[in-house]
């Protein structure tokens, strides 16, 4: 399996590798570093034959197969990499396991290994959604129903043909079929002939090709051109081309070989010779680049330094002049740690492909919503579009829900073929049960009477809770809608929940909703800081002891603590200002220790009072400071015990 990677990563972003080269493998890391990975593969299978099993020799045997899609052959070398070394490999190694185990449809052994990694992960500060604790949302994603229809088209070869893009009535597409070359030049990564552009007509039905020329002898070159995009009048051309100059390959210090952007403008009939675009760099590739409907907005995929991952999706404006504004990473709403790649706008969403996003392995498609508060959850397309391996370069004409993607499943004529869809038109209903629980002691409430409303307040349905406190509602809910659950029941506080149904057919969401007793009064909320409150208790003159007055007082706070057992407070008493401070302060600490004891005394863990400490006037709450006149009132103000909540549930 060469695969997608063969061509996503080597051509349309060929990433550096960061493995330092040690002197005794010098041949093989020399052709790994160059991104010869067949050769380097047999080489470092060889080293392994011969005894070495060193770290360095079966990370680079795993990733050799990895970047070039043999993902069977990735998932047994990493397998044995793990049985040595897992305590000191990197987590980027839990994610490319993973991702090997999906390749090979072994989603068990996948899903578990997450789980024993799962903490290292968290720590490591690699986020992606497939490698987080997520075993009911996969099982989802492989129980859903398909939405698409696809199909193998008939021009594709036993090579690399992918990466469609819309131009005019045609479709512009990349292939390493090299059909026009009298001398075959070979890719080194994959043993494939270069990339270049070529041109089909859609037939009447949409789901196939036909008559494939080469797209411009002047834009195909002796190195690789794919990932195309054009401006909505079809006059300027945008594309993915290595760096290279007078025929030479480019290459920065560390002798990597990255990708830039290209344009090219049709005049007379004719492209134009390639210019690079502003945002280029020569030290991290950019490419892939998709121009929104409008014209106004070019979005690409980057390694720059900025990228949250392998790689990210960016975007740039689009001036009339057709000057582009500062690069702007689309945020980890969209990007991940690991690869987010092929990017295709409509007016109504971003298509995208990503190994970072919840998946069945490899690359799959993924679409987000615009919205005025950005890009929405992404959302995966499913089987049968996605698959266990590379699937990417999703292209659709919205209105009638046709169009074109890549991949490099099972069953194709070669590497990566092109495949045509049609997503299916449904009807998408949901429904909704849930349970209520008490707020202190997660115990379910029986008998609440449970309301079903629309987002606008109009009752729908009702019902009550059996003795497990649970409920449902026997009719259906629109899909992407907004509802509201509301609760009543004598001695609770009514309350209600929020619940936005998500697009996916035939779900049934589940509610969880919590219940407070009315007791819940007594906790407030000042200046941001939850607290319980009381009339304010008092002491004798310069004692600290607890008076029957303020045991009754303090009997409410041991009342709430008992409601949530889980409750841990914080005791602060303060005087006023009359007084020596040094005698304040003593005898505030006093009256908050001892006020921590009648609340132990009462049944309260000594634990559940993270500490009890005077502070005697030190917070003041008005201008009555030392030497200020003040009524007996305005003083009583700041003779005061507090009881702030550090832990509620």
């Amino acid at each position: 399996m060469k695969a997608l990677k063969t061509n996503i990563i080597a051509f349309v972003l060929l990433l550096s590798c960061t493995l330092s080269a040690q002197l005794q493998y010098n041949d093989a890391d020399v052709n790994f570093e160059n991104m010869m990975y067949v050769r380097a593969a047999r080489q470092y299978e060889s080293m392994v034959r011969k005894g070495d099993k060193s770290k360095h020799v079966l990370q680079r045997l795993g990733d050799s197969y990895f970047y070039n899609t043999n993902m069977k052959n990735a998932a047994k070398w990493y397998a044995v990499l793990f049985s040595k070394y897992e305590n000191v490999l990197d987590p980027e190694y839990i994610f490319r396991y993973v991702h090997a185990l999906q390749g090979t449809g072994d989603y068990v052994l996948s899903k578990a290994i997450m789980k024993i990694y799962k903490q290292k992960l968290e720590k490591s500060g690699f986020t992606v959604e497939q490698l987080k604790d997520n075993d009911e949302k996969m099982d989802e994603l492989l129980n859903r129903q398909p939405q698409f229809y696809v199909s193998n088209l008939s021009i594709n070869t036993s090579v690399s043909d992918f990466g469609t893009t819309y131009y005019k009535d045609k479709i512009v597409f990349s292939s390493s079929r090299d059909s026009l070359k009298l001398e075959t030049r070979v890719y080194e990564w994959n043993r494939q002939p270069y990339l270049d552009f070529f041109v089909a007509d859609a037939n009447d039905l949409g789901f196939d090709l036909d008559n494939v020329v080469s797209f411009s002898s002047i834009l195909n070159t002796r190195y690789h051109e794919a990932g195309a995009t054009f401006s909505p009048e079809g006059d300027v051309m945008y594309f993915t081309r290595n760096n290279f100059t007078n025929q030479n390959l480019g290459r920065d210090k560390d002798g990597v070989n990255h990708l830039k952007i290209y344009t090219s403008e049709l005049k007379n009939g004719k492209w134009t010779e390639a210019t690079e675009v502003s945002f280029n760099s020569e030290n991290y590739s950019v490419g892939q680049p998709a121009m929104s409907p409008d014209g106004s907005k070019l979005y690409f995929v980057s390694d720059m330094p900025s990228s949250l991952g392998g790689t990210d999706i960016y975007v740039v404006d689009v001036d009339d002049s057709g000057n582009f504004s500062t690069p702007r990473n689309l945020g980890p709403a969209i990007n991940t740690s690991a690869r987010e790649m092929f990017p295709f706008v409509t007016e109504e969403k971003l298509y995208f492909a990503s190994d970072g996003h919840l998946g069945f392995g490899g690359l799959d498609v993924f679409e987000s919503e615009f919205g005025n508060d950005g890009f929405g959850l992404p959302n995966n397309l499913g089987k049968p579009l996605n698959s266990n391996k590379d699937d990417f370069a999703y292209i659709v004409n919205e209105s009638t829900q046709r169009g074109y993607f890549s991949s490099n499943r099972a069953g194709g004529k070669g590497d990566d073929d092109i495949y045509s869809f049609r997503r299916m038109e449904e009807t998408c209903e949901q429904t909704v049960k849930g349970s209520i629980v008490r707020t202190a002691n997660a115990q379910p409430i029986v008998n609440v009477e449970v309301a079903l409303c629309a987002e606008d307040g109009t009752p729908l349905a009702n019902t009550v809770t059996d003795p497990y406190g649970a409920f449902h509602f026997d009719m259906t809910l629109d899909c992407e809608s907004n509802y509201v659950i509301k609760t009543k029941k004598e001695g609770f506080k009514s309350g209600q929940g929020n619940l936005e149904t998500s697009k996916e057919k035939d779900l049934e969401n589940n509610v969880a909703l919590e219940m407070t007793k009315e007791l819940n009064k007594l906790i407030v909320q000042e200046d941001g800081v939850l607290k319980i409150k009381i009339d304010n208790i008092y002491f004798d003159v310069n004692k600290s002891e607890i008076r029957p007055d303020a045991a009754q007082e303090l009997n409410k706070i041991v009342e709430v603590m008992k409601e949530y057992p889980n409750m841990v407070i914080k005791i602060e008493a303060h005087t006023d200002s009359r007084g020596s401070d040094r005698y304040n302060e003593t005898l505030s600490d006093k009256r908050a220790k001892a006020t921590g004891n009648y609340i132990v005394s009462q049944g309260i863990e000594d634990n559940r009072i993270e500490s009890a400490i005077g502070y005697g006037e030190k917070q003041l709450l008005n201008q009555c400071a030392n030497g200020v006149k003040c009524s007996q009132e305005e003083h009583n103000l700041n003779r005061r015990s507090e009881f702030i909540i550090v832990k509620l549930n």
